[in-house]
């Protein structure tokens, strides 16, 4: 058994408040007098989407989309899952995926594609973190907020195992040997 801790926080709460801020403002910019509809990426852009979304000062549609490629592992898998579509009719519409972090670009790519095919006005995608060293898929990112090492992160609505999603912060973790007691936060793994 493998325990998890937090090596070490690559993105404080402050930080993050300020980058969602001026990404927020970005996006009013572009899209004030048109019909927007975010597209939240589940689970892991649910903080990002609700701490973005309360920054836009006129009226939106908001609707989800759970799509995975990483299950309950570490590392990425080639299929991409769609558990639960989008409802919101987007013919005509301004729609903007919301994700927290990108990293193969794979994801984002298959639901580009997706939605693309429904004739939507227009169709870009925001991230708040870019591992780019990871991309295996070019894809248009029209907002990204940083770019982050090549590490298995957590916090901010991104998990591991289902864990770590409520920490307020992006922090990388590591792997320590089993029955050492866990400098940080941590959990366990099979």
């Amino acid at each position: 058994m493998k325990m998890l801790e937090i090596e070490e926080i690559l993105l404080d709460q402050e930080t993050i408040d300020k980058k969602v801020s001026e990404l927020a403002g970005l996006i009013v910019q572009d899209y004030a007098g048109k019909d927007l509809v975010l597209v939240c990426i589940l689970k892991g852009a649910i903080t990002f989407t609700a701490d973005l979304m309360r920054r836009i000062p006129f009226s939106i549609t908001l609707d989800f989309v759970q799509a995975s490629n990483y299950g309950m592992g570490t590392a990425p898998s080639r299929e991409i899952r769609i558990k639960k579509d989008i409802e919101t009719d987007i013919k005509g519409r301004h729609v903007l995926l919301v994700d927290c972090i990108i990293d193969s670009g794979e994801t984002i790519d298959c639901l580009l594609k997706r939605y693309g095919e429904r004739n939507p006005a227009s169709l870009k995608a925001v991230v708040l973190a870019d591992k780019r060293s990871r991309r295996t898929i070019d894809v248009p990112l029209a907002y990204r907020g940083f770019e982050i090492p090549d590490k298995f992160v957590v916090g901010y609505g991104v998990d591991c195992g289902e864990q770590y999603r409520n920490l307020p912060y992006i922090a990388a973790l590591r792997r320590v040997a089993a029955g050492a007691p866990p400098a940080g936060i941590g959990d366990s793994l099979e």
